[in-house]
């Protein structure tokens, strides 16, 4: 059976073209040798039940290896702590194939009611007891722990897991315990008791019952005793997860060796890395698009015309119009977080430089979600991919009200010429259309919405056919640029904040070297100039053999 590229469910190098784990599972099984307790924290569809799985595999020679699933796991599983004990047994006794004597038969009494006591301290010392008759260590590995968040059973067992650890070496219990999931179980707060809405705790601390102390019990309250940090115990988790363009090229290689396409493996795994930064998913859905639905389509009637960058563009194109559970679960986030929302419109159309400072709450959500990444200790978007995915779901929010899009939608057919995109002709038009609509507006408000109002004129006409990225080394409050993707041709699009005469000239320099590194003789600049006495319209700047479209609004 010949092999594909998956992005639903856990990957199987017999099955599946993948990248090789081999460096990673080395490097995690390092720290399960030194009894590391520690999280793996990554965003939705990161390959982290993948590498898991492969995990499990090579510790098994060596461990005993207890391997769940909390997803598995329904709601009414953390009802109680009853319901609690019963499933995390019913679990162990599917992850571990033999057990000591008697061992087995204490954990089908949680599972089936008929324990003397089932809490969770009956369940630890019955773990307790069997890592004690093993004859290799034991590791325990959770992956989706998060699937419990905020419930009072799953943060007591968290607490009784912590404890029981710290108490390593007197006491039998797991060699190492690695926790999986999307939030950092370290940062998971509850509150106390319903009417206390200040109040939080940290799950990794142990709760203690203060005494009662004559009070009825009806009055009684409990009372939360900071025990220990967080960082006591959780080990920093460094392994990197993100393919790199060598571990794209040799997953290439190998489809490659069975399909003879004559794709050029490491130009193409560049092309791949540099719109995905290796977030897994997306390279593995840009290579299962260019695999499955290229080939026999426009302009790509074979799969040799597929594995070249225009394919990859082409593949681009349409992984950003996906409708898929990976983008549904980051825009909603969004919604529950409006700080992180701001952030991400601030970085995309305004520019502005955030520290990568992960005490700053919405820093730190922003990277749990895969959001941003850390470059040179800025926060930047993850990965070009995600960044035209939230710019379409912005300008999107809009398109209903905004005027400038109306425009754009109502007379796109005259930006068409002999199926080219006319730029020059859009910027004349926007400045026409801004000036009437906008054009008595204070500066302020033109400053922050220009470039915004641009791609919302823009969008309606490219729909369908064209693309656009921002190239991310140049955006910034003062320049972004724009690289309009349409029919195979790209146009470079500088859009500017007017500072001045020399600042202008600045930019027009550094369009022109950018042109160089497109290998491009024209290119465009839109001006937002808030002089009243400017002069809007658009001219022609020859710049060496360069020529410069210049549009001032």
């Amino acid at each position: 059976m010949a092999k594909i590229f998956n992005v639903t469910g856990v990957c199987r190098p017999e099955v599946h073209y993948m990248v090789n784990l081999t460096s990673r599972l080395e490097a995690i099984r390092k720290m399960v040798d030194a009894g590391d307790y520690f999280a793996i924290n990554r965003g939705r569809q990161y390959g982290k039940t993948t590498t898991l799985n492969a995990l499990t595999e090579l510790l098994k020679k060596q461990y005993v290896v207890v391997s769940m699933d909390f997803q598995t796991m329904d709601e009414l599983s953390f009802e109680s702590t009853e319901n609690f004990v019963a499933a995390f047994a019913n679990e162990m006794l599917d992850a571990v194939e033999v057990f000591p004597d008697g061992i087995e038969e204490q954990l089908l009494a949680f599972v089936e009611g008929t324990a003397r006591i089932n809490s969770l301290q009956a369940l630890f010392l019955v773990i307790k007891a069997w890592c004690g008759k093993l004859e290799k260590p034991p590791v325990l590995l959770i992956d989706e722990v998060d699937s419990a968040t905020n419930n009072q059973v799953y943060l007591d067992f968290l607490a009784q897991l912590r404890a029981y650890y710290l108490k390593r070496p007197k006491v039998p219990t797991f060699q190492s315990v690695i926790l999986a999931g999307v939030y950092d179980i370290r940062s998971i707060k509850r509150k106390i008791r319903p009417d206390e809405d200040h109040k939080e705790k940290s799950p990794w601390s142990v709760p203690i019952l203060a005494e009662n102390r004559g009070r009825r019990p009806a009055l009684r309250r409990r009372r939360i005793i900071m025990a220990g940090s967080p960082c006591d115990i959780a080990a920093r988790f460094r392994v990197d997860m993100d393919f790199s363009k060598e571990d794209i090229a040799g997953m290439l290689a190998e489809y490659e060796a069975d399909y003879h396409t004559g794709m050029d493996t490491d130009k193409i795994a560049a092309a791949i890395y540099e719109y995905t930064h290796g977030y897994p998913y997306l390279v593995s859905d840009l290579c299962k698009i260019m695999d499955e639905e290229l080939p026999g389509s426009q302009g790509f009637p074979h799969k040799s015309d597929v594995w070249t960058c225009d394919g990859v563009g082409e593949a681009v194109k349409r992984i950003v119009r996906e409708d898929n559970a990976l983008y549904e679960s980051m825009l909603g986030k969004l919604k529950t977080y409006p700080e992180l929302k701001n952030l991400m419109q601030e970085l995309l159309f305004n520019g502005n430089p955030f520290p990568y400072v992960m005490s700053v709450s919405y820093i730190k959500d922003a990277a749990m979600f895969g959001f941003i990444r850390n470059e040179n200790e800025i926060a930047v978007i993850a990965n070009r991919i995600f960044e035209t995915v939230l710019y379409n779901h912005f300008l999107a929010e809009e398109f209903a009200e905004n005027k400038l899009y109306a425009v754009g939608a109502s007379e796109r057919n005259q930006f068409i010429v002999g199926g080219h995109l006319d730029i020059r002709r859009i910027l004349e038009k926007f400045i026409e259309a801004f000036g009437e609509l906008y054009g008595e507006e204070d500066e302020e408000f033109l400053e922050k919405i220009g470039r915004k109002y641009f791609l919302l004129f823009l969008k309606p006409i490219i729909n369908g056919v064209g693309n656009y990225s921002i190239e991310p080394q140049t955006r910034n409050s003062e320049r972004m640029d724009l690289v309009i993707y349409y029919r195979g041709e790209q146009n470079i699009l500088a859009l500017k904040l007017w500072r001045g005469k020399s600042y202008n000239e600045r930019g027009e320099k550094q369009l022109s070297g950018y042109l160089d590194y497109f290998q491009m003789k024209k290119g465009y600049m839109l001006s937002f100039d808030f002089n009243k006495k400017k002069t809007r319209g658009v001219k022609e700047i020859v710049l060496g053999d360069k020529l410069l479209i210049e549009a001032v609004v």
